[in-house]
């Protein structure tokens, strides 16, 4: 069998006839150039709307409390005027699953355009570049100088676009934990350097994978370690909108001056000036059609569009279209999949909607004493013992009155003088019940608690439970 060593010399035993074959090839620098256009004037707004979303929310105050915190020690959500508990993680599961769908259907019917520009690589990515174009200027700057040796003068623009990273990078490490530590406590707490070891942690771990993934490995995050990449065509179709290469306009392709008709050379519209693959943030050329590689970011049409018009050709050269357009066929927007997705998710949202919109910040749990079946007391009565467990969900203290029902003449004892259940806290209330023998006409009757708060009779809550008899 042969030797299938990757790294076995081949040739005659001389030095110059040895090959090596290496399992992995270190990925070349992409130095994106700076483009303008409509949809790079769209990929700012998004950067600036997205980043001042994430860094500005945390400082938002509502109601007395941060505007949205995620308080996993006292295990409960602030989202605004919403208060979530841990008995409400299904409504964050839905909502994940809101999220997935909406995405699905955002892709069947436009592509990558998340990826283009909301992903939060791309919106990170696009910020520490704009910070390396500032340092070190444009592609043909940046180049030049990762081609000199080390020197002062390189030394002194590398470290300060490193510095600048990590400070930007240390921030939004600061802001994530600011979503689940009052970001104002953290800020003192970080000043008297006083902070826990996990609020610690996870700043500098989101802070080094934010300078990680967005300054050092850039379009190798979208090329190898996304998922999204690689399950998009089971999404795509011929009528979805992709960015492509109109290949019978511009081929075949090649140089000419402005003022010669590319007729009269035979040549398409495209002129092999190669500045759409110098724009790609990703390295890939668009005239070779269709790559999982492509996020849309659409910087190869606003460059193919200002070539084509300082050459005086029509623009549209590269455009948003579908596999169906390129081939003259109609495209349709309305289709079996778009139907499924946005009536699956229409549905799920109205209920989600309903379900949280009729939610009662109030749990009752009804659990019987299992220790006995039931006792007979001195009086001649029957009596069960019920543990009931009240959770106050609501972001304020109430007291609450608790009647039963389902036996006639039956009598309740509470260990407690009155039930006040403070702003999330579970409540553990003893309750014995009592009734006459003659009262039961079955071994097991069903009988029913109600709790309701005294300053709202909106917040309230039922639970049934059966009363056990020697019947």
């Amino acid at each position: 069998m042969a030797d299938a060593n990757p790294q076995t010399p081949v040739g005659d035993g001389h030095a110059d006839d040895i090959v090596v074959n290496s399992l992995y090839a270190k990925a070349a620098k992409i130095y994106p150039r700076e483009v303008h256009g409509l949809f790079a004037r769209l990929r700012v707004l998004g950067v600036l709307g997205l980043l001042g979303i994430y860094y500005i929310t945390p400082w938002l105050q509502w109601d007395g409390h941060q505007a949205l915190l995620l308080d996993l020690p006292a295990r409960k959500f602030h989202i605004f005027f919403i208060t979530l508990w841990p008995q409400d993680f299904i409504y964050l599961a839905v909502l994940l699953i809101i999220s997935g769908l909406t995405l699905f259907f955002v892709t069947a019917l436009a592509g990558r355009v998340w990826c283009g520009y909301a992903c939060p690589q791309t919106v990170w990515t696009e910020a520490f570049t704009w910070i390396e174009r500032k340092v070190e200027g444009d592609r043909m700057r940046q180049q030049k100088l990762d081609a000199q040796p080390m020197n002062v003068r390189k030394f002194r623009i590398k470290a300060t676009k490193h510095l600048l990273w990590a400070a930007f990078a240390g921030w939004t490490g600061y802001t994530f934990v600011g979503y689940f530590t009052p970001i104002i406590e953290l800020g003192q707490r970080t000043l008297t350097f006083d902070l826990g070891p996990w609020e610690t942690f996870w700043v500098i771990f989101y802070g080094f994978a934010t300078y990680g993934n967005a300054g050092w490995m850039r379009e190798q995050v979208c090329k190898y370690m996304c998922p999204y990449a690689r399950f998009q065509g089971a999404m795509f179709d011929r009528d979805t909108l992709i960015v492509s290469y109109i290949e019978a306009r511009g081929e075949p392709r090649g140089s000419r001056k402005r003022s010669v008709d590319p007729g009269a050379l035979g040549l398409g519209d495209c002129i092999d000036c190669t500045i759409c693959v110098q724009v790609c943030p990703t390295g890939i050329d668009i005239r070779d059609g269709l790559q999982y590689e492509c996020i849309a970011c659409s910087a190869c049409i606003d460059a193919c569009d200002d070539v084509m018009e300082k050459m005086g050709y029509e623009k549209g050269l590269i455009k948003y279209t579908t596999e169906n357009s390129m081939e003259g066929k109609q495209t349709h927007i309305v289709r079996p999949r778009i139907v499924v997705y946005a009536l699956i998710l229409a549905g799920i949202m109205g209920l989600f909607a309903y379900s949280f919109s009729t939610r009662v910040a109030l749990g009752l749990d009804v659990i019987r004493d299992r220790n006995q079946l039931y006792r007979e007391t001195e009086e001649g009565l029957i009596e069960n013992v019920y543990i009931l467990k009240v959770l106050n969900m609501d972001d304020v203290a109430h007291r609450f009155n608790l009647q039963v029902s389902g036996v006639p003449g039956m009598q309740m004892y509470m260990d407690l003088p009155e039930i006040r259940v403070a702003s999330g806290d579970v409540l553990e209330l003893p309750v014995r019940l009592r009734v006459d023998e003659a009262e039961l006409h079955a071994r097991s009757t069903h009988i029913r608690f109600d709790l309701v708060a005294e300053d709202d009779d909106k917040l309230a809550a039922a639970e049934e439970a059966r009363f056990l008899g020697p019947q």
